[in-house]
């Protein structure tokens, strides 16, 4: 996969929406994803938005090598949190073509807020799912399960 630069207002962005999410305001759909630094094993919070494709949970990187993602790879595990509700959370990265095609076709119907930034950083040029699903390649797509022994969320 190609190394992409992360955009200059991104880690603005994401500095707001976690300010937002630590006061218990749920934002759209987005939520945090925190997991363990690779090397430090220090927590490390990203917001996401998980879309559901045929009953699973799905989560997309836009940037595959972004830390987020990377530490994603690593931990395989994280925890989810949208408001105040928080849950444990296995991270698996999806290797099959056709269903990383499949999530990626669904996102802008499933996340529409999020297509923007596929947008700017120059995956796609609009919403057109047709688009997205060509995407699917250059970007990473985590699939969200039950962590063993929690299978419920908490509040």
């Amino acid at each position: 996969m190609e190394t992409q630069q992360l955009p200059s207002w991104l880690p603005t962005a994401n500095r707001i929406v976690r300010a937002v999410h630590r006061i218990g305001l749920p934002l759209g759909t987005i939520h945090l994803l925190t997991v363990p630094g690779r090397r430090t094993g220090r927590p490390r919070a990203t917001p996401v938005s998980p879309l559901v494709v045929d009953g699973h949970r799905y989560i997309v990187a836009g940037l595959p090598q972004s830390d987020w993602a990377r530490n994603a790879r690593a931990a395989g595990r994280g925890e989810l949190v949208r408001g105040r509700r928080r849950r444990d959370v296995a991270l698996r990265e999806v290797t099959d073509p056709d269903l990383r095609r499949a999530v990626m076709r669904a996102f802008p119907t499933e996340v529409p807020h999020g297509v923007d930034f596929f947008v700017r950083i120059g995956l796609v040029e609009r919403a057109d799912p047709e688009q997205f699903a060509a995407a699917a390649e250059r970007v990473a797509v985590f699939e969200l399960g039950d962590t063993p022994g929690d299978t419920a969320a908490r509040p």
